[in-house]
Order: structure tokens, then sequence, then C-alpha cells
């Protein structure tokens, strides 16, 4: 489930929206709309372990000013679009998906079903918005959302930042390198360079996205979370390309910092798995599980439990797998590829695989991960013309993912 979980991660940060300078109005004083409420939803608690200091005081202070401010004026669209940026870094620190997704989204609904257009508080929202649907795969609601923001202003890196992760997820290569090239334009920093990596890598420039990567990592904070997850990103790519041992120091090196950092942990679990070290790959992968409710951890359990002949265990784990991923299905989450990676590689269940690889393909038939992966599952189903077909579209940007080279040789 290693790739899976690539893509997990790989699509929640792309979709990450910063926060912008916002004042309320241009007058500085926004009229109350005295008849109208909302409900703000719920600041969950967060796990002990992701609290981090004066982090969670932080952010609970944060979330409280807001609310107060938003009850007494709901139509004060810059504490709107702060509450919504806040729910998008709860969802990504404590991976409760199903409550923030929507909980921002709904904020962001808030703002473009007013009446009242503040500054640029609409295209924001927009952004914002896109953003969101990103994170849920919904690829084309964020393209058609990216694409209204992009008409109210054509001067801000953040949309260039999501029309390129788009275009990305929808095959549309071209295009993405062009958002890429005018979003470092603007601004150079930590997810510009982020996005140009992971654009080299597509296209087969393994060296030059390894590097575009440490510019990432270097252009952030030392010990906050969107540098940690650079860092990670930076590993994971120097472990799919062979360099474990520097991968590994690098897994090690985020938990110096942000010591419960759980993506790095199911990482080392990962490492053990792959060396065979299964008790320690199981103990591993826990330390992951008691700190977020991560898909991918779980089905990485299931994968050592399999491993380890612990079949009751692994049944186990892969009911509550799948009850995770309905639950993630019903707050707007499109989950088509984790139920195929799940029904290929923990069940080997190609024909379930296919159905739901299948359905991602009709929606976005020139990412070159899905075809990727439509190689895999006609390959476990012996079909080695149609494995044939889905190479040769997966290769299509000259990618040089090691699967590729696995499923070449073998047909």
């Amino acid at each position: 489930m290693k790739n899976n979980h690539l893509f997990i991660i790989l699509s929640s940060f792309l979709s990450l929206v910063i926060l912008f300078p916002l004042t309320s109005c241009e007058d500085g004083k926004p009229q109350q709309d005295q008849t109208t409420s909302f409900d703000i939803p719920e600041l969950l608690p967060r796990n002990e372990k992701l609290q981090y200091g004066k982090e969670w005081d932080d952010v609970m202070n944060q979330y409280q000013k807001l609310k107060l401010t938003i009850q007494k004026n709901t139509e004060d669209h810059a504490s709107i679009i702060k509450m919504a940026h806040l729910f998008i870094r709860e969802a990504r620190i404590t991976g409760e998906h199903g409550h923030y997704y929507p909980a921002a989204l709904s904020m962001t609904e808030k703002i473009l079903q007013s009446k009242t257009k503040i500054n640029n508080t609409e295209f924001l929202a927009l952004v914002t918005k896109a953003g969101v649907l990103l994170s849920l795969h919904e690829f084309n609601k964020a393209l058609e959302t990216g694409q209204k923001a992009l008409l109210l202003n054509a001067d801000n890196a953040q949309i260039y930042g999501v029309m390129t992760d788009c275009y990305v997820e929808l095959g549309m290569y071209d295009k993405a390198v062009e958002m890429a090239d005018k979003m470092i334009s603007i601004k150079p920093d930590l997810r510009s360079y982020a996005r140009i990596s992971y654009l080299r890598e597509i296209h087969g420039q393994i060296p030059e996205a390894i590097q575009a990567m440490k510019m990432a990592v270097e252009a952030g904070i030392p010990g906050y979370e969107d540098t940690a997850w650079a860092m990670f990103t930076l590993a994971e790519l120097l472990e799919r390309y062979g360099e474990t041992e520097k991968a590994k120091l690098l897994y090690e090196e985020i938990l110096a910092a942000r010591p419960e950092y759980p993506f790095a942990i199911s990482a080392l679990g990962a490492l053990q798995l792959k060396n065979k070290n299964l008790n320690e790959a199981e103990s591993t992968t826990l330390q992951a599980i008691q700190v977020i409710p991560e898909v991918g951890f779980y089905t990485q359990l299931a994968e050592i439990y399999k491993k380890q002949g612990k079949k009751e265990s692994m049944d186990t784990v892969v009911k509550d797998v799948f009850q995770m991923l309905k639950d993630d299905e019903k707050s707007g989450h499109n989950m088509n590829l984790e139920y195929a990676h799940i029904y290929l590689d923990l069940l080997e269940d190609p024909d379930n695989a296919l159905v739901f690889a299948q359905k991602e393909y009709e929606k976005r038939p020139n990412n070159i991960d899905v075809n990727r992966l439509l190689a895999r599952i006609y390959k476990a189903k012996s079909n080695d013309e149609m494995v044939r077909k889905y190479i040769t579209l997966a290769k299509s940007t000259n990618s040089r993912h090691p699967e590729l080279n696995v499923l070449t040789s073998s047909i």
C-alpha cells in the first residue's frame, strides 16, 4: 500500500491553502447581517501526541476568537476564510478529514452564497474551496472552481498552485507545467518548489526532482509541519529511487524535530516491513496509528499481519479499513484508488480492483498513476496485451517510476 499512501499524502499537501493577508472590507467596517446566522463546526480535541507545546493552545485560542467574531458578525468574510484555513490545517495534522473538509467547505459556501462582496474574499473562498475539493479527490470540480478564481485574480501565486494540482491529477501535464512556472515566478517558496519537484519526477527528471525538493525543504521553517512534510516527501522520493539509507536518515531527522510526526513513523515501519523485520514493523505502525487515524497506516498494518500469517488480525483490520473508507465517502471523499489498491495489493482480488480503477480512469484517463495501476491490475489478471496498453499510457511523460520497469520486464 506504499504507493497509495504516497498518493494520499501528495494530494493532501498539494491542496494546502496558505493564509492570505485579509481585511474585512474596503472601509474596514462591514455591515453586520442581523437576520442571518449559521452553525460553526466544532474544533475537535487533538491527540496529546499532536499538541506540540504551545501550538495547540494557539490553535484553540485562534478558533475561539474567530468563532466569537463570526457570531457577532456573520458577514465578516475575512474571519470566515481564516476559520476555513484553520480547519484545513487541522485536517492535515490530525487526519480527521471527514470532519474538517466539510467544515472548511461550509465556511467557503457561506461567503460564496453571500450577497455582500467584500474585497477579494470571493476569490479567496474559491481558492480555498478548490483546495479542499482536491483533497477530496474531486479533481474536475476543483478545476472548475479554480478557473472561476483565476478569472478574479491572475496575480496570486496560490491559485496557480491549485491549478497545477488540478492539471496534474487530470493528466494535463503541459498545462500543469505552465501553471507551476507562473507560480514560482510570483513566489518561489516551499510550495512552488515542491510542485516543480513533483512535475520533474513525472517527466523522468529524477536528480532534478530531488534537487527541487531539497530547495523546498531549505525554504521551510525548521520544526513547522509543512517543512516536515517537505522533508518527508524528499525522503520518499529518495527511497523510491533506491537511496534507502538517506531516506531513513531523513525520516529520523523529521522525528527529532516533531517526535510524533505520524507519516515518518509509518514510513520507518514500511522500511522494517520491506526488510522483513515484521515484529518491529508491527510495533512501529501501531505507534503511527495511535497518533492519527490514517487509512494508509491501517492498510500497512493489515499487510504486516498478512506477512505474519495472522489472518484473523488481518481480517479485523481490513474490516476497519472498509468502514473508514465508507465514512470518508459519506463526507464527499472519492476513494476509488484506495479501494483499488486494497483489493489488488492486500486482498489479491484484481477483478474488484479493476472495478474501482476503471471508475477512476473514466474520470481522468490521462493520469499516469491511474494508468500504471491499471497495468498492474491487468498483470495480475495475466492479460499482457492490456498491460502493454496501459504501460504505454503510463510512460507518456517519460516517467521512470520503478513499477514501470518491473511491469515492462515481466511481459
